[in-house]
């Protein structure tokens, strides 16, 4: 908690990532029978979300469950999954919290922190805070704040779904943040990158699937 506290005044709130090619998404599973989970890294190509690339990796997770220390669990097995990509994105999005922590320090601060590049912490559920109404378009949000400050948004990814829980990571500001999620969110209420990494997390995206993704991007980019 103390090292959480610490790393949080190294967190840049602020930024608008531009030339943005390449992003990732990265998950992970609950552990096993055998105490091993999987975490994935997955990249899609921005425009278009084309699959470019996924790497897995199977472990044991290093740490035990403790609320607010989830990144000491699971980033050693999502930091392996990203190391064996080949391309390298230029913009992260982990499925969990950034600044909307109770010291300010979640798991997308700790990712995008340790590899110095832009990050989003995009979770399903709320981990505190508050916000005010929230309309049932797609595109609404509002601000969420806890203790006076704001520390995320609530958003609106698709027509009267269940918002997700936005906030900073690293290197971008929470508008800028909130716009890219739903720059890279189409017919689900998660964002593409997160979507698919949730799904080869548990081993429903299949090496089969993501060949023939890659394939089709590439296709794509030589045909123009």
């Amino acid at each position: 908690m103390r090292l959480q506290l610490d790393l949080a005044s190294r967190v840049n709130r602020e930024g608008r990532p531009s030339g943005v090619r390449l992003v990732a998404g990265v998950d992970i599973s609950a552990p096993d029978k055998e105490g091993k989970a999987r975490a994935a890294a997955v990249v899609l190509s921005y425009p278009e979300l084309e699959m470019v690339e996924l790497k897995v990796v199977r472990e044991r997770l290093p740490f035990p469950y403790i609320p607010g220390l989830l990144a000491f669990r699971e980033l050693p097995l999502i930091l392996a999954a990203l190391e064996r990509l080949e391309k390298e994105p230029q913009l992260l999005l982990a499925d969990g919290q950034g600044l909307a922590h109770p010291r300010r320090f979640g798991i997308a601060c700790h990712l995008g922190l340790w590899l110095e590049r832009p990050a989003i912490g995009c979770a399903k559920s709320l981990l505190l805070g508050t916000h005010g109404p929230l309309g049932e378009a797609r595109g609404s949000w509002a601000e969420l704040r806890e203790r006076g400050e704001v520390v995320g948004a609530a958003v609106r990814t698709r027509q009267g779904v269940t918002p997700v829980y936005v906030s900073t990571g690293h290197l971008i500001c929470l508008e800028a943040a909130t716009e890219w999620v739903l720059h890279l969110t189409r017919h689900h209420r998660l964002p593409e990158p997160l979507r698919l990494a949730h799904l080869a997390a548990s081993g429903e995206l299949k090496e089969k699937e993501e060949e023939q993704d890659r394939l089709h991007y590439l296709a794509r980019r030589v045909h123009g």
